[in-house]
């Protein structure tokens, strides 16, 4: 059930989940999708495996001067904990960003579910637990973005 804490979004991806599933844990190739946008993107470090999980700080473009950054004036820090990871089908995450505003604070929770089919995969990623910082309507604007991106690197490879 979708609150109004919470987004899904997916996307039909014309390649192999297990394409699709290097992409999204592949750091060199995480770093080039998963930010919406204009963004960049560093990876502070990164441990693929259940208990592990990986740190990253996703940087606004210098001359954007709507964005406000939730960790400084454009940066958005956060840590992820791998909670689940099912090669080629699942992916689990916990999501903390790295702010001293509490609209910005809490656990965020994110399932990443690929789905084969006979075109390629369907792939769709549910947050739940949003902070109250964040619209879910702009959580979900940015992850098609990211989804976007993912599916041009996947599909153009």
């Amino acid at each position: 059930m979708k609150t109004k804490n919470s987004s899904s979004t997916s996307r039909h991806i014309k390649a192999s989940a297990e394409k699709i599933f290097t992409a999204i844990t592949d750091p060199a190739l995480l770093v080039k999708w998963q930010v919406p946008g204009d963004m960049t993107a560093r990876l502070h470090h990164y441990d693929l495996r259940e208990g592990g999980g990986y740190e990253m700080s996703l940087f606004y473009p210098p001359g954007d001067s709507k964005a406000h950054g939730k960790t400084n004036d454009k940066e958005d820090r956060f840590a992820a904990k791998f909670i689940e990871i099912v090669a080629a089908k699942k992916i689990v995450e916990s999501i903390r960003f790295q702010s001293e505003d509490p609209l910005f604070q809490g656990e965020v929770v994110l399932e990443i579910l690929l789905t084969p089919d006979i075109n390629g995969t369907a792939v769709t990623f549910n947050f739940t637990n949003i902070p109250p910082g964040i619209d879910p309507k702009d959580n979900d604007a940015g992850t098609k973005s990211s989804l976007e991106k993912l599916a041009h690197l996947v599909e153009s490879h």
